[in-house]
């Protein structure tokens, strides 16, 4: 069978293992429990996949490298996960069963519920950087999944939304989030791999940056820039990016809905 989406996607495997795997613990899936059971389990394939993954990111991620941190052979653990594909959405499933979902409360504001999803999501992908790496063609409809999927939905309850709006408006919030946990990550590397902070950088350019760049050529780049980066005290303030950009997109929910 082909697969969809190639390397590092979530989807791309066979749907008909992947759901059985992702339901092992069904009374409805009682096909999934197969293989030799000697002291190894799925969970614990997957426990070894993820902290591989954590460590390393998902090129660090092979069938062969999960076997070596387990003590087997490639082939003994093929018996438990048919390949890479259904293991990534065995991870991804299981750190969206594992993230902490409070519950909320019917007193609390819209806002503070979205904020709250918003502030979970974000935790996710710092712990876990190769989430924004992974291409997820079709999200694996296992139990974390659905119960993320149905604990986030119930944030926007109160807000006059349509179930298409809802389901819209949830997408809105993780895809910003996403887009600043990636931005927050690269930032990151950046200064882990040159070894100098945002304000280190500057501080160490600044006098050469003086002598080439006209700030009367570029009046405004110039005023802001140096303003931001004053605030920032370097380039860029990942705590600042993403308070910003998750008011933003609460007025803009707040204007779709209804009072």
């Amino acid at each position: 069978m082909a697969t969809i989406g190639g390397k590092n996607s979530s989807g791309a495997g066979d749907p008909a293992r992947t759901l059985e795997l992702l339901w092992r613990d069904s009374a409805a899936a009682p096909a999934a429990r197969r293989g030799p059971r000697q002291g190894l389990t799925v969970d614990a394939v997957v426990d070894a996949a993820l902290a591989l993954a954590d460590g390393g990111g998902l090129d660090a991620l092979t069938m062969r490298a999960v076997a070596q941190r387990l003590g087997v052979t490639p082939m003994t653990l093929y018996t438990y996960v048919p390949g890479k594909s259904e293991l990534l959405d065995l991870m991804l499933d299981a750190v969206f069963l594992r993230m902490d979902r409070p519950p909320f409360g019917p007193e609390q504001p819209w806002r503070d519920r979205v904020t709250s999803v918003a502030d979970a999501n974000r935790a996710l992908h710092l712990r876990h950087p190769w989430l924004v790496d992974l291409r997820i063609v079709r999200a694996p409809l296992g139990p974390g999944v659905m119960a993320k999927y149905e604990y986030e939905l119930a944030a926007f309850e109160g807000l006059g939304l349509d179930d298409v709006a809802r389901d819209s408006a949830l997408t809105f919030v993780l895809g910003s989030v996403q887009a600043g946990a990636r931005a927050e990550l690269d930032a990151r590397a950046v200064e882990r791999e040159s070894a100098m902070s945002d304000g280190e950088w500057w501080a160490a350019h600044e006098p050469l940056l003086a002598r080439v760049f006209d700030g009367a050529r570029f009046p405004l780049a110039s005023r802001v820039g140096e303003a931001a980066a004053v605030a920032y005290d370097g380039l860029y303030d990942a705590e600042h990016a993403y308070a910003f950009a998750l008011a933003r997109v609460l007025d803009g929910l707040a204007a779709l809905g209804t009072p």
